[in-house]
């Protein structure tokens, strides 16, 4: 579970890239976290998982303090930040025992779990080969077996698919929802919104840093328009915060992504 309470956070001191925003992450649900570029999705996930500091607000992950109890709470989660870049000069099982060391995951239990997570995302049989020969979408795959390695309780993904074959996109879409079913917690940022439509549980849309809309697509779709598709109503609410919000200059745009 991941509970956020009036998280606000300004690079700049001017505008905030998240403003005010509180919102509540359940366990067994796979959460959905739409906006477009520069919304402030990819800072609020930076801030949940501690990479950044809040100006305000509190950000609590299974019971712990992101900032008072930070190594408590990394323990509990897996994060897949919106670029694969990882240690180049490794092997990509040398990466990923480095990563169950640092886990400390058991020899048993890294090997079982290394051969079932990478025969998924079709990795397997290069794991000898140096992490900077692999593709964008390998070294995305790569990633997304390191975070999910210790299994822990909650998943959160930036982007996750972005570079992911088909299949691999499939994969990720079935251990997200198994793990969801599991009473655990995934969350996820996304572009796709038919991805959205077909997998999250409940979703929220956030632009210039508010939070416009939480609840389930039925939700969504009851109070716009019950027969648009999330594409159209998605479209509208974002049109409609732009519509009521200031012009922002294009340099400072820039400071917030």
């Amino acid at each position: 579970m991941i509970d956020i309470r009036n998280l606000s956070k300004s690079y700049d001191g001017v505008k905030n890239a998240v403003d005010d925003l509180s919102l509540e992450i359940r366990d067994g649900e796979i959460f959905g976290f739409l906006g477009p570029n520069g919304a402030g999705k990819t800072t609020t996930l930076k801030l949940i998982t501690g990479l950044l500091s809040p100006d305000s607000g509190s950000i609590n992950v299974n019971g712990y303090d992101i900032e008072q109890e930070a190594l408590e709470a990394k323990k509990h989660f897996a994060f897949v930040p919106d670029n694969p870049d990882t240690f180049t000069r490794l092997k990509a099982i040398e990466y990923l025992r480095f990563i169950a060391d640092v886990y400390g995951i058991g020899k048993e239990e890294r090997e079982a779990r290394i051969e079932d997570l990478t025969h998924r995302f079709g990795i397997f049989d290069v794991l000898n080969q140096m992490v900077k020969t692999y593709s964008h979408g390998m070294k995305q795959k790569l990633i997304l077996v390191g975070a999910l390695l210790h299994d822990p309780d909650t998943w959160i993904l930036d982007e996750p698919m972005t570079g992911l074959d088909p299949a691999s996109s499939f994969q990720l879409k079935q251990l997200m929802r198994e793990h969801a079913d599991q009473g655990k917690t995934v969350l996820f940022s996304t572009h796709v919104l038919e991805v959205a439509e077909k997998v999250c549980d409940r979703l929220s849309i956030i632009d210039n840093g508010k939070l416009l809309f939480v609840g389930t697509i039925e939700e969504l779709k009851a109070r716009y328009a019950k027969d648009d598709s999330l594409e159209s109503l998605f479209l509208k609410l974002v049109a409609q915060e732009e519509e009521a919000a200031p012009y922002v200059p294009d340099d400072m745009m820039e400071s917030l992504l």
